[in-house]
């Protein structure tokens, strides 16, 4: 949730805010009255509650002919008292609700507009242009068998598969390639829980426009996360970090789900858009002042996964109207696929300034002790979908696939034959 002292001062701010998203900029007068109610809430409640200390005291020291009117006011001033702590009560949840229905306020240069209104600020590397007609990663996954789609969905369902042989070893070489990376630079591995509690998955933002998109055991209250992301934001909730000898870097390992609701007939084919994927995820605790240069830190490191891969791709700057509803600004690394000609996203990194840890209670004490927000960021090393990119911008004309010298020691072969 957004820091209500920000909103105060900067109402404009916001307001510019949601109309760069595409949502509703009147929420941010609401959230203003909301506030506003609260404190004059407070206020009464404050202000009743010293009046009865102080008739309290008048009690104590009335005399006899005095004492039945004054305990008779008392009596008064208490249902008064009662009535003013249910109306603070029903304004504290009333300021609560107006305040999570606002997303996170877009940082100033990025871009306004929707999905296709992004920036590009990077290209790296040039589409190879093949003397064959080239296979698209499905029909070299098979030939090679590395995926088996017909029977993942013979077993859970559409959109599910199993990756064989080679092609379990490419993943797991990918993800491992990514947690030696991470631990080389500082982060701590972490394979977390992927089943939640409500609060954790509300509090990273997932449960408002994103909820569709997330799996909910109703039994046990449980929800399935879609990335590690949440886990990790939830891991230091309630705390108060220790962060004066810099950021707290976490690399989480795990499996991924998502529904893909809404997303009917789009990238059924293959492994692009599945429900069920790994992914290695970094996650970063860092003071406020510190997340801008955290996030091109991210963005560098996953820059220099993609490296190690080698394939052309792309760095863009995400529109206001396509981030999520945590995120103040997101660039994303998009692979070159050459079957469908066009850049398709590998990576994603965020900056979720307070947001995040307002929602969550995480804090850190600045230079003179005092507890403050802390900000969140996050951003993928590797996940199941690079191995789209993988075959297809590798691929031989034998129908053979390269395996990167990075990933040779992983899968035990420098090349990928069709069986």
């Amino acid at each position: 949730m957004i820091d209500l002292r920000f909103l105060r001062e900067n109402p404009d701010v916001v307001r510019a805010s949601q109309r760069a998203r595409g949502e509703d900029p009147s929420l941010v007068d609401a959230l203003l009255e909301a506030d506003a109610a609260r404190r004059a809430a407070v206020a009464t409640a404050d202000n009743l509650r010293a009046e009865q200390k102080a008739l309290g005291k008048k009690v104590g020291k009335a005399s006899p002919d005095e004492r039945p009117a004054l305990l008779q006011l008392g009596q008064e001033l208490s249902a008064k008292v009662k009535e003013a702590e249910a109306a603070e009560t029903a304004a504290d949840a009333d300021l609560d609700a107006a305040q999570r229905a606002l997303s996170n306020v877009v940082q100033e240069g990025a871009p306004a507009g929707g999905e296709d209104d992004y920036i590009v600020l990077d290209t790296i590397g040039t589409p190879r242009e093949f003397d064959f007609e080239p296979k698209d990663h499905l029909d070299l996954g098979e030939s090679l068998g590395l995926i088996d789609m017909e029977r993942g969905a013979k077993v859970s369902g559409s959109r599910f598969y199993f990756l064989t042989g080679n092609g379990a070893l490419l993943q797991l070489g990918l993800l491992q390639l990514a947690a030696q990376k991470a631990v080389a630079n500082g982060f701590t591995m972490m394979i977390p829980p992927v089943l939640v509690r409500p609060e954790i998955m509300q509090g990273t933002g997932f449960l408002g426009q994103h909820s569709a998109e997330v799996y909910h055991l109703e039994d046990d209250d449980l929800y399935l996360v879609g990335t590690s992301e949440v886990p990790l934001a939830g891991y230091h909730s309630g705390e108060i970090l220790d962060l004066s000898a810099g950021a707290k870097r976490y690399a989480g390992w795990s499996s991924c789900f998502r529904r893909e609701a809404g997303s009917y007939g789009k990238d059924t084919r293959g492994i692009i858009r599945v429900h069920q994927f790994d992914k290695v995820e970094m996650f970063v605790y860092t003071t406020p002042d510190q997340a801008d240069a955290e996030h091109r830190r991210l963005l560098a490191w996953e820059q220099e996964m993609l490296a190690a891969i080698e394939v052309p791709y792309r760095v863009i700057d995400v529109a206001a109207g396509d981030l999520g509803s945590s995120a103040a600004r997101k660039f994303d690394c998009e692979a070159w696929v050459p079957t469908q000609q066009t850049y398709r996203e590998l990576t994603s990194t965020s900056n979720c300034t307070t947001f995040q840890a307002r929602r969550l209670n995480v804090r850190y004490r600045d230079e003179n002790g005092k507890p403050q927000i802390a900000a969140t960021l996050n951003g993928t090393l590797a996940t199941t979908r690079w191995i789209v990119a993988l075959l297809e911008n590798h691929q031989q004309a034998d129908g053979s696939v390269r395996v990167p010298a990075a990933l040779v020691p992983f899968v035990g072969t420098d090349v990928l034959v069709p069986r």
